[in-house]
């Protein structure tokens, strides 16, 4: 299965938890689907990578859109030459999931300048080193576009080359600390090209959890950190990849979720957060869905 259909089954699965709240759930992506087709980012404009998160979630929970306005908004694209890689693997997913993903030769060729020298993918073209999020893109562009991702070995240890020594994995080789996030996305790239996974990195997940339930990016010391819903969502949707579930915390962990809640329909994406988007409330969804697994 692929990252995108994989998030998609767990966001599937969302309405278990949200019960009656799902209809609020879909109110919030229709009022965030502009009049040009394209899903409004926190700037209140129109932007391709909000578009993947109110897109996919829309379709996975069986919100009513207007299909054919999106479609026209993603032609705006053409085949994304000018795109950045971030928002040119938002175009090809947004294209998978609507099943048209056309213009695969030049998608695939601009793809391929984001490739780093050591395997990896890397926001920066031509980039001497990989990085955990820009291969996580990368490798589920590949799979939305049907192909296999090119010298996958090479892209496997450039990830393995992010891991530091307490088992977490950076975002950049220039980084010291590994975040949560970045961990997540290791793994996933890991799992998806059937590589094993250490140990010591699944145990570095699982000391990320917050006593108050969710996962903390970062922590220094001994101290606890503050959970927030980025962490929370790639990390239980990693860990659950490997076959491991909240347990004993799930109950904590729907109580942070609920404490992130807004009675707009949507999720914010830390207690100091104000505004509620279409990307944390994906995220939001995306840990609802994985812990009613």
């Amino acid at each position: 299965m692929t990252i995108r259909l994989d998030m998609r089954e767990a966001l599937s699965k969302a309405p278990q938890a949200l019960g009656e709240s799902a209809k609020a759930v879909g109110g919030f992506f229709r009022r965030h689907l502009s009049h040009d087709g394209g899903f409004l980012g926190r700037d209140g404009r129109s932007d391709l990578y909000y578009t993947v998160f109110g897109l996919e979630a829309s379709l996975s929970l069986g919100v009513d859109l207007a299909v054919d306005l999106v479609t026209r908004y993603l032609d705006g694209f053409g085949t994304g030459e000018s795109l950045d890689l971030v928002h040119l693997a938002s175009l090809i997913r947004c294209r998978a999931n609507l099943s048209d993903v056309s213009g695969g030769e030049i998608l695939t060729r601009h793809l391929l300048e984001y490739r780093s020298r050591d395997g990896g993918f890397n926001m920066a073209p031509g980039a001497e080193q990989g990085s955990a999020y820009g291969s996580f893109l990368a490798l589920g562009a590949w799979q939305d576009l049907g192909i296999d991702c090119p010298d996958a070995d090479a892209m496997a240890r450039s990830i393995a080359s992010l891991q530091r020594s307490d088992g977490g994995y950076a975002n950049e080789a220039s980084m010291t600390a590994g975040a949560t996030p970045a961990t997540a996305a290791a793994v996933s790239v890991l799992h998806d090209l059937g590589c094993p996974v250490p140990e010591s990195a699944v145990r570095w997940l699982l000391d990320r959890v917050s006593p108050l339930g969710g996962f903390e990016a970062i922590r220094f010391g001994e101290s606890h950190g503050v959970p927030d819903l980025l962490s929370t969502a790639t990390a239980l949707r990693a860990l659950a990849l490997l076959g491991i579930s909240a347990g004993a915390m799930k109950d904590k962990h729907m109580d942070y979720l609920d404490s992130l809640w807004d009675k707009q329909g949507g999720f914010r994406g830390h207690w100091a957060d104000d505004v509620v988007d279409c990307e944390y409330t994906y995220y939001g969804l995306l840990a609802l869905g994985t812990l009613a697994e």
